[in-house]
C-alpha cells in the first residue's frame, strides 16, 4: 500500500524556485500541485515549459491566489530574501491552511528584524493549525546551525568563529544586486550607503540564533562589508564583471560581549573565485576552556543545491511539527529526505 504523498505548491520560479521545483518532481514521495510566477508571461504555462524539461509535468504556473485555492500540504515560498516583502504573502499562505518554508533569509530568525510581523505570522500560523519555518543554507545551516551542533560535542563553548568562502555564480539577480556584483567600487559604496548593497543577508539572524542558543547576552553587534574587486573577467547568467569591477562582497560581522567578540562570522563570497585561485570552504572553530573543535569542508557546501536541498529536506519536519511559527532551532536535524540510496 502506497503512502499519502504530500503536495506541495512553489512560489516563486527563479534560479531557487526553479531548482526547488525540479527536485521536487524527482521526489515519488511528493507531488507538486502548483507553482507560481510574478513574470505574467510564465503564467499559464505548464511547469516543464518554465523549467525546460522534456515532459510536460500537468502543472500549469499560476497567480499566488488561483494556487493557494487547491489542496496542498505545504507552500515553499523563494520570492525575496527580506522578511518585509515575504512576511505578508506567508499570512496569506497560512490563513488558507497550508505549511509554509521560506528561503528568505532574514526569515531564519525573524523577531530579530521585525518582532511585529514575526508575531502577526505566529498567530496566524497558530489560529490556522500550520507551521512556518524559514531555511537555507546560510543562514539556516552551515554558520549557524552546523555550527550549533558541533558544539554539543562540548564542555563548555568560550568562543566560536565560522567562515564561508562560496562562489555566487548559481544564483539569480536579486543576490547579484544585494552582494553589489557587476558594479564599480564607486557604485558599491553609494549602493553599501543607500541599503541597496546589503552584502550577505543573515548575518544578524545567525549571530542571534547562535546565542539564543548558547545562553549568551550580545553587548553589540559590529559589521564591515568591503567590495572584492576583480583582476580578470568574469560571467554568469545574470551578470558580466570586467576587471576593476565588483565580483562579491566580502562580510564580516562580530558579535560582541564587554568588548570582546564571543561570535566571529566572515563571509566572502564572489562569482567564479576559481579564476582568480581562490579556494572556496566552509570553516568552523569552537574554542572552550579545555578543548576546541575545528572543521574544514572543502570545496564549500553548494549554496545553490544547499538551498534547494535544505527547502525541500526540512518538508518532513515541518508537517510534524507543532503549529506556529518556528526556527531550525526547534525542529530535529535536518537530514535527506526520500534519498534514493543509489
Amino acid at each position: 500500500m502506497q503512502s499519502k504523498k504530500i503536495k506541495v505548491i512553489v512560489v516563486g520560479l527563479g534560479a531557487m524556485g526553479s531548482g526547488i521545483a525540479r527536485l521536487l518532481l524527482e521526489k515519488e514521495a511528493v507531488q507538486v500541485v502548483g507553482a507560481v510566477a510574478s513574470r505574467r508571461e510564465k503564467q499559464g504555462k505548464d511547469l516543464a515549459e518554465v523549467l525546460d524539461l522534456p515532459k510536460k509535468t500537468g502543472v500549469l504556473v499560476s497567480s499566488l491566489e488561483e494556487a493557494l485555492s487547491r489542496d496542498a500540504d505545504v507552500v515553499i515560498q523563494c520570492t525575496t530574501s527580506f522578511l518585509s516583502e515575504a512576511a505578508p504573502a506567508i499570512i496569506r499562505m497560512a490563513e488558507a491552511g497550508k505549511n509554509v518554508i521560506s528561503i528568505a533569509e532574514e526569515m531564519s530568525y525573524p523577531r530579530v528584524t521585525d518582532p511585529h510581523l514575526t508575531s502577526l505570522m505566529e498567530d496566524a500560523a497558530k489560529k490556522a493549525g500550520v507551521t512556518i519555518l524559514g531555511t537555507g543554507v546560510n543562514p539556516g545551516f552551515v554558520l549557524d546551525t552546523l555550527v550549533l551542533t558541533l558544539t554539543g560535542s562540548c564542555e563548555d563553548v568560550l568562543s566560536l568563529k565560522a567562515s564561508r568562502i562560496n562562489d555566487l555564480s548559481p544564483f539569480g539577480h536579486g543576490v547579484m544586486k544585494t552582494q553589489g556584483v557587476g558594479t564599480t567600487p564607486e557604485e558599491f559604496r553609494k549602493g553599501l550607503e543607500e541599503g541597496r548593497i546589503t552584502g550577505h543577508i543573515g548575518f544578524i539572524q545567525s549571530l542571534h540564533m547562535i546565542a539564543d542558543a548558547l545562553g549568551w547576552e550580545l553587548d553589540e553587534v559590529v559589521e564591515t562589508r568591503e567590495p572584492i574587486i576583480s583582476k580578470v573577467s568574469r560571467k554568469t547568467p545574470h551578470v558580466s564583471v570586467e576587471p576593476g569591477m565588483v565580483a562579491g562582497c566580502n562580510h564580516t560581522a562580530r558579535g560582541m560581549r564587554r568588548g570582546v567578540p564571543l561570535i566571529s562570522l566572515e563571509h566572502p563570497q564572489q562569482i567564479h573565485p576559481h579564476l582568480e585561485g581562490v579556494e572556496t570552504g566552509d570553516y568552523i572553530e569552537i574554542q572552550g576552556s579545555s578543548s576546541s573543535v575545528s572543521m574544514a569542508i572543502k570545496p564549500e557546501i553548494p549554496g545553490g543545491i544547499g538551498t534547494i536541498s535544505m527547502a525541500v529536506n526540512m518538508i518532513p519536519q515541518v508537517l510534524r511539527a507543532a503549529p506556529g511559527l518556528v526556527t531550525m532551532l526547534d525542529l530535529p536535524f535536518p537530514r535527506a529526505f526520500g534519498a534514493s540510496g543509489k
